[in-house]
């Protein structure tokens, strides 16, 4: 029955309170918020090292997703970050949002592969290889045709999606990458739209005497990111390997916040920490189609079912 309880409480995210209701109703157990909690600490006791075989598997792995949400503990801001594959998740909980956080995480100092995220600043400060998120600047690129009447905008945005069709095209024929002619041309076309924005959006230059950056617009500013992540931007163009987007991370991230709407902020670091490790576990087991309940039992007696790594 125990295992029940972590299940209600990580995998369907039910508060403790309303876990005891449902062991109490539906399985006739009484159980009180304090056992269910006293179960959670003893599987997360259990998975320490399981969690540390996962973080071993994704420095391994020749692309990770990553991301990062805010969420409450204590009634304080922290941040959940995620580290995943289509076969494993692991998640961290930390006051910062940077590179601090990813230093505790331990993952991307070691890793070489490919890291797809949404451009924050911190993931750019390690060596791997990197993939922004293209469905994050198709969203700039539709504020500034929309809103700016910006063409240069709405036009990179209809070449991103072709260049979208043609990798997966590419991928339903089974080729291991577009032909490098083909990428030639796809990136000079993306390089001509920088330069008409460029034409429209100069940098902003100060007026004499003032001190510090001189203020640019949304335009002028998103052109100077393109520009600096420029082999970020076209990596899914160039390696067959990378995804358009980052939904997987951003999915494994959106039964986190419904955690936080369901349950409210977690009470204690220990609380964060516990649900992030157990949270992980299940998700990794789920994506390849392992039983949960069995697992949590066999975690809960000491002998923690281990995941394909």
């Amino acid at each position: 029955m125990g295992a029940t309880a972590v299940y209600l409480v990580e995998q369907q995210l039910l508060p403790l309170a309303r876990a005891c209701e449902v062991m109490r109703d539906l399985l006739f157990v009484q159980m009180s918020e304090g056992t269910i909690w006293e179960l959670m600490k003893r599987c997360a006791g259990q998975l320490a090292s399981v969690e540390q075989q996962i973080k071993e598997a994704l420095i391994q792995s020749e692309v990770i997703h990553q991301d990062e949400t805010g969420l409450h503990v204590g009634g304080l801001r922290h941040w959940m970050h995620v580290t995943c594959t289509p076969t494993l998740t692991h998640y961290h909980v930390d006051k910062s949002r940077g590179q601090a956080a990813l230093e505790a995480i331990g993952i991307l100092p070691q890793f070489t592969g490919i890291s797809i995220h949404d451009g924050w600043g911190s993931y750019f400060l390690y060596d791997c290889q990197h993939a922004a998120c293209i469905v994050h600047l198709l969203r700039e690129l539709v504020f500034l045709a929309e809103e700016q009447g910006a063409v240069w905008a709405a036009d990179l945005k209809e070449l991103l999606l072709d260049m979208k069709q043609a990798t997966d095209q590419a991928r339903e024929q089974g080729k291991p990458w577009l032909d490098p002619l083909e990428v030639v041309d796809w990136e000079a076309r993306f390089l001509e739209l920088l330069a008409q924005g460029d034409r429209l959006h100069p940098p902003a230059v100060a007026p004499p005497g003032q001190r510090g950056r001189c203020k640019q617009s949304a335009a002028r500013n998103l052109l100077d990111r393109l520009r600096k992540h420029q082999q970020a931007v076209l990596a899914f163009l160039e390696d067959l390997r990378v995804d358009f987007d980052n939904n997987l991370a951003e999915r494994d991230l959106r039964m986190v916040k419904v955690q936080q709407k369901v349950s409210g902020c977690f009470r204690s670091m220990a609380g964060a920490q516990a649900f992030s490790r157990i949270r992980g576990y299940l998700s990794t087991l789920r994506k390849q189609g392992m039983p949960l309940l069995s697992a949590l039992q066999a975690t809960l007696s000491g002998h923690p079912i281990l995941p394909s790594l």
